[in-house]
């Protein structure tokens, strides 16, 4: 199944939310599946929106699946790391990162799982953490910042360009890469047989998808084993964030 939500309807249903670390109102929105969930692996992708309040800390913690985040607006700190658009972060199952801090502006990081699991946050600092850790390959990589195209670039751009964000080797199926089309301009996406799916975020320009156009903030999901799906740039072209998954390793 492909899945496809409108950026829009996503920053357009944002909602206060409490911190689940510290209790702090920020607002919060979801593309796909809940928010957070402690049940058993599921089928369907899980993907969420948080927008910090200014200065705001979420502290040290680690979630039991795989994650993407994108930092689309906004800047603050993750630990000695300077985030701020665009920058993308992934990270393995239990895998603790942070602290967060936003800046006095707020920041906004969208988290990306291929699955619905037990992605609730373990905190560091409560107790009982050290009994929910499980072996994994403990990634927590941070990209350089992506810089995106003026319109008029992207738009007359001639030819598909992908990029890779992560400058780490990467050793099994996951990968991370910015596609650039000019207007009008489609590729496929990535080999689908391979890994666990993949995520397209549009980052610049839209997306047009079964006669609908997707803006900036829009995200589709590609399920594992799904037929190839087709990247396709609106009328003033597309940069997208194409984000895989690797193969299950629990």
């Amino acid at each position: 199944m492909i899945h496809a939500k409108d950026g829009t309807e996503v920053l357009d249903t944002l909602k206060a939310v409490n911190s689940p670390g510290t209790g702090i109102e920020h607002w919060g929105s979801s593309y796909f599946g809940p928010r957070y969930s402690t049940a058993e692996i599921s089928a369907g992708p899980q993907a969420l929106m948080t927008q910090m309040s200014a200065n705001e800390t979420i502290l040290p913690h680690f979630h039991g699946v795989a994650q993407f985040q994108i930092f689309p607006s906004g800047a603050g700190m993750m630990g000695k790391i300077e985030v701020r658009p665009l920058m993308l972060q992934y990270k393995d199952h239990h895998s603790a990162y942070g602290p967060l801090v936003a800046g006095p502006h707020g920041l906004t990081f969208i988290a990306l799982r291929n699955r619905i699991g037990d992605s609730a946050p373990v905190y560091l600092s409560k107790p009982g953490y050290r009994e929910k850790l499980k072996p994994s390959k403990r990634r927590n990589w941070i990209s350089p910042h992506i810089t995106l195209s003026t319109r008029p670039v992207l738009q007359y751009r001639k030819e598909v360009a992908w990029e890779p964000v992560f400058e780490q080797e990467i050793k099994d199926e996951m990968s991370a890469q910015l596609v650039r089309l000019g207007a009008g301009m489609s590729v496929a996406g990535p080999d689908n047989k391979i890994g666990g799916g993949y995520y397209v975020y549009v980052a610049n320009g839209s997306l047009d998808k079964d006669g609908h156009t997707y803006p900036e903030w829009s995200m589709v999901f590609v399920e594992p084993n799904e037929n190839a799906f087709e990247i396709k740039a609106g009328r003033v072209g597309l940069e997208a964030l194409v984000m895989r998954f690797p193969t299950d390793d629990d």
